[in-house]
């Protein structure tokens, strides 16, 4: 038998200690585990996805089964070329879980090759959000049980760019 290759897939709008959390343990269960950094045109992120993918790479770095690359289009086609059948999901809350069920049964449809896997986030990051953790930065909160310092430094450089800009803009 191959080798197992999973995709944990994401915006990553930065990364958490939640996403963190499933990323080292999905690397534990896996072969292979890649980080699908989504371009996602629906979405303004904070950061390009060249800046989440330098991230990433950044702060898992130790893993070395861990390959992070970006893609857009569907999840089912990056995980066929891939040779992956196992998405790799995260579930923070029962909130989380109708959403990622719909999701977990469209892809089914779509590839029945592929399997979408779950994981409940740690207890103690069970709250984290990238969007969450953008809020707290805006107004200068405490952000070190939010992410790794890495994380944090360049979330705190976008944030500081991202108020000199409208700043300019209001001038």
């Amino acid at each position: 038998m191959g080798k197992t290759i999973a995709i944990y897939p994401g915006s990553f709008d930065p990364v958490t200690r939640g996403h963190m959390d499933i990323i080292e343990r999905a690397s534990k269960t896996v072969d292979h585990l890649i980080v699908g950094v989504l371009v996602n045109s629906a979405k303004s992120p904070l950061f390009t996805v060249e800046e989440r993918v330098a991230l990433l790479k950044q702060v898992t770095a130790q893993y070395p089964n861990v390959e992070i690359r970006s893609f857009d289009g569907l999840l089912v086609d990056f995980a066929r070329a891939s040779g992956a059948h196992i998405l790799i999901r995260g579930l923070r809350a029962v909130t989380d879980f109708e959403y990622e069920l719909q999701m977990a049964q469209t892809n089914r449809v779509l590839a029945p090759d592929v399997d979408t896997v779950f994981l409940t986030t740690t207890l103690e990051y069970a709250y984290v959000s990238s969007t969450i953790m953008k809020e707290v930065a805006r107004f200068g909160g405490d952000l070190s049980s939010f992410a790794p310092p890495e994380i944090i430094q360049a979330l705190c450089k976008k944030m500081q760019e991202e108020k000199e800009k409208n700043k300019e803009n209001i001038l």
